[in-house]
C-alpha cells in the first residue's frame, strides 16, 4: 500500500509572528503547512495546492479575509476549502454574521485558545484524511471492478465459443446457467429452459435426472467439488447423446452447496469410433486367422501334388502373390469392394498372363470381399495352367476374358485358343480343384469343356447390381511397358543373371532379408550389406560401393526418404520392396519401380536387371510392378 499523502492547512495572516506562532501551534505528523501574507499570494497558492482547510486573518492591507473568502466561494476550484476566521479585534454580531455568509465555518477571536484551536483543526484534519481513505477505497474498487469485468468478459467468450456446454443449476436440478455451448450442442435457448427443471424439458429423461440428483447429493455428502460422470442426454430433435459431465460444485460464503456448475463433452461419436474400432479389431483378426488359415491349406495343397522343392516354390508363392494383390486391392477400398477388371489387371501385372496374348471385356463390376478373394485365386490358377499346359504354353496362344450381367449373376467366361491340342483332363490336381470348388461356398456354378482348340471355363456367380461404367471390348493396360517377359518355367534357373553385380538390401525384417540375398546370390550377384535401419542404411549408401539396391518402403515405422534421396544423388538404379502401396512411399519418387510383399523371385530377378541396364536411373516412368 502506498504512504498517506500529507494534509494541506493554508494559514493567512499579513503579520510574519502570527504565521510562525499558528505553525508552531499546529504542526502534527502528516500535516503540511503553507503560509501567506496576503489574499493575492494566498490565491496563488491555491491554484498550485489542494486544501483542507484555511485560517484567514480578517484585518489585512489590500485585501481583507472577507473578500478573500468570497473570491474563494466564487471559484470553482476553491469553493469547497472550510474557512475559520481567526481576528484580534472584538465586533458585533453583524460583522460575525458577514463572515459567516462569506462562507466562513468558524470564528475565533485573538488571542487564540490553543486548545480550542487544535480540537477545531483536528476535525477538518480527521475528515480530510477519512476523504482520503474513501478515494482510495473508491479508486479500489473501481480497478476491482474493471479487472472482474474483463475477468468476466473472458469468461463469458470462453463459455460462449468453448466447445464444451456449461450448465449450471441448483441442487434440485433448476437450470440457472445454460451457455451458447449449451445452445449449440442441445438446441434449446437459454431463454426456453432457465429456471426449469433440466428433467422437465426433455433434455434429461427421469432416469438420467435421478442419477444426476443422486450423484450431486453424494458430492455434497462425501466433501468432494469435482468429479466425472458420463450420461445419456437428449437434443431438442430427440437424438439421442452420450455425455462426460463434469461436475464443479459451488459453495456459498458459509460453505454450503449453492449450485453446481458441469462442463459436458459430447463423446458420442467417440464411443461409436470406440465400438468401430473394436468390431474392426475383431474383424481383422478374423481375417488374419482365415488368411493364414487359406496360406496353409495352400501350402499343404501345393506340397502334395509339388514333384520337387523348386516347383512347389514356384506355385506356391504365385497362389500366394495372387491372394497378396487381392488383398491390397480391398484394403485400398476399405474392405468394402474390389474391381473386377482389377482383379484382372493384378494377374496381367504378375505376370501369370501374358498381357500381349490376353483380351478382356465387360462392364465395370464391384465385387464383395471373399468373392474377390476366391476369384483372384482362381484368376491366377487358370493363367497358370494356360502358361504351363494351354494356350499360352507356346507362342502363338490366346486368352479371352470376358463377363457380363444377367438377372442379377455375373457369367464370366475364360476361353483359351491358339495353344496345344487340348483332351479332356484323367486326374485333377490341386489347381483344378481350387478353380471348380473356391465358388461353390459363394452360391456360384463353375463348368469347364474341353474342345480341341482350347478349354472354355464358365462362372455363374451371384452378385448385386452394381454397375459404373461400361468398359467396352478394348483391352486392358498398364500404361507403360513391362520388363522382357520371362518364359514360365525358367525364372529360377537362370543363375548368371546378376552375374559381377553388387547390391545393397535395405530391409528391416531379417528374414526377408535373408531370402533376398539367397535370390541374389543364386543368380550370380554380391550383397555388400544388409542395413535395417535408417541410420545404417545412410552410412552404408554414403560409404560403400555397390550397382543397385532394394530398399524397403519403411524401416521400422521410420519413412525411407533420406535412403532415397541419398541412392538418387549418386545416381545409383533402385526399386521399392514393400507391403505398402504407392501412397506410402516417398512422393518424389513415385516413377521408381515397386514390387509389393510376398514377391516372386523370377519378378525381382527380371525386374532387377531391367533397372541395372537402363540407361536412365528411373526405368519405367508410371508404372507399378504388382508382385
Amino acid at each position: 500500500m502506498s504512504e498517506e499523502a500529507p494534509i494541506n492547512f493554508l494559514l493567512v495572516d499579513d503579520v510574519p509572528q502570527n504565521l510562525e506562532a499558528l505553525e508552531a501551534l499546529l504542526a502534527a505528523d502528516g500535516l503540511r503547512l503553507f503560509k501567506a501574507q496576503s489574499g493575492a499570494q494566498a490565491l496563488e497558492l491555491m491554484l498550485e495546492h489542494e486544501f483542507a482547510l484555511a485560517l484567514l486573518d480578517v484585518q489585512m492591507p489590500d485585501m481583507d479575509g472577507f473578500e478573500l473568502a468570497e473570491i474563494m466561494r466564487s471559484t470553482e476550484r476553491t469553493r469547497a476549502i472550510p474557512i475559520i476566521f481567526l481576528t484580534a479585534v472584538a465586533t458585533d454580531e453583524q460583522r460575525r454574521f458577514r463572515g459567516y455568509e462569506a462562507g466562513a465555518v468558524d470564528y475565533l477571536l485573538k488571542p487564540i485558545d490553543t486548545r480550542m484551536l487544535r480540537s477545531k483543526t483536528d476535525v477538518f484534519f480527521e475528515l480530510s484524511r477519512q476523504r482520503q481513505t474513501l478515494a482510495r477505497q473508491r479508486d479500489a474498487l473501481r480497478d476491482t471492478a474493471e479487472q472482474l469485468a474483463t475477468t468476466l468478459n473472458r469468461l463469458n467468450a470462453h463459455r460462449d465459443n468453448s466447445p464444451l456446454a456449461i450448465v449450471e443449476f441448483e441442487p434440485d436440478l433448476r437450470l440457472i446457467s445454460w451457455t451458447r455451448g449449451a445452445e449449440r450442442l442441445f438446441g434449446w435457448s437459454a431463454q426456453a429452459v432457465l429456471g426449469r427443471h433440466a428433467g422437465t424439458i426433455g433434455w434429461m429423461d427421469g432416469e438420467t435426472a435421478g442419477a444426476v440428483t443422486r450423484h450431486v447429493a453424494a458430492l455434497t455428502l462425501g466433501g468432494e467439488q469435482r468429479d466425472m460422470q458420463v450420461h445419456a442426454v437428449n437434443r431438442i430433435d430427440g437424438a439421442a447423446l452420450e455425455c462426460e459431465f463434469y461436475y464443479s460444485l459451488l459453495l456459498d460464503h458459509q460453505g454450503r452447496p449453492a449450485s453446481v456448475s458441469v462442463q459436458i463433452l459430447d463423446i458420442t461419436e467417440r464411443r461409436r469410433a470406440e465400438e468401430t474400432q473394436h468390431l474392426l479389431i475383431g474383424e481383422l483378426n478374423h481375417r488374419v486367422k482365415n488368411t493364414l488359415a487359406s496360406v496353409q491349406a495352400i501350402a499343404f495343397q501345393t506340397l502334395k501334388g509339388a514333384p520337387s522343392p523348386a516347383e512347389f516354390a514356384d506355385k506356391f508363392t504365385g497362389r500366394l502373390q495372387a491372394l497378396a494383390q487381392a488383398h491390397s486391392l480391398l484394403s485400398r477400398q476399405t474392405w468394402q469392394s474390389a474391381s473386377l477388371s482389377q482383379l484382372v489387371q493384378d494377374q496381367l501385372d504378375l505376370g501369370t498372363i501374358d498381357e500381349g496374348r490376353c483380351s478382356v471385356s465387360g462392364p465395370q463390376v464391384e465385387l464383395p470381399p471373399n468373392l474377390a478373394l476366391h476369384l483372384a485365386l482362381v484368376l491366377h490358377e487358370l493363367g497358370t495352367n494356360a502358361a504351363k499346359y494351354g494356350a499360352l504354353s507356346n507362342r502363338e496362344g490366346h486368352v479371352f476374358i470376358d463377363w457380363r450381367l444377367a438377372d442379377d449373376r455375373l457369367l464370366l467366361s475364360w476361353r483359351e485358343s491358339g495353344g496345344p491340342a487340348v483332351t479332356p483332363p484323367t486326374r485333377k490336381g490341386f489347381g483344378t480343384v481350387l478353380v471348380e470348388r473356391s465358388l461353390l461356398g459363394e452360391g456360384g456354378v463353375v463348368s469347364a469343356d474341353y474342345p480341341v482348340e482350347g478349354v472354355h471355363w464358365q462362372f455363374d456367380l451371384p452378385w448385386s447390381p452394381v454397375v459404373v461404367a461400361d468398359m467396352g471390348p478394348a483391352r486392358l493396360s498398364t500404361g507403360g511397358a513391362a520388363p522382357e517377359p520371362v518364359i514360365y518355367g525358367e525364372r529360377l534357373n537362370s543363375h548368371t543373371i546378376l552375374e559381377g553385380l553388387d547390391f545393397l538390401v535395405v530391409e528391416d525384417e531379417p528374414l526377408i532379408a535373408f531370402e533376398l540375398a539367397d535370390v541374389l546370390t543364386d543368380a550370380g550377384a554380391r550383397v555388400v550389406g544388409t542395413p535395417s535401419t535408417l541410420d545404417e542404411a545412410v552410412d552404408a549408401v554414403e560409404t560403400l560401393a555397390f550397382d543397385a539396391a532394394i530398399l524397403d518402403g519403411n524401416l521400422q515405422g521410420a519413412a525411407v526418404d533420406q535412403i532415397a534421396e541419398a541412392l538418387d544423388r549418386r545416381g545409383i538404379p533402385f526399386l521399392f520392396l514393400s507391403g505398402y502401396g504407392p501412397e506410402h512411399l516417398p512422393v518424389a519418387f513415385n516413377g521408381r519401380p515397386l514390387l509389393n510383399k510376398p514377391f516372386d523371385r523370377g519378378n525381382l530377378l527380371s525386374l532387377l536387371r531391367h533397372i541395372v541396364e537402363a540407361d536412365a536411373p528411373e526405368p519405367l516412368p508410371g508404372r507399378r510392378i504388382a508382385g
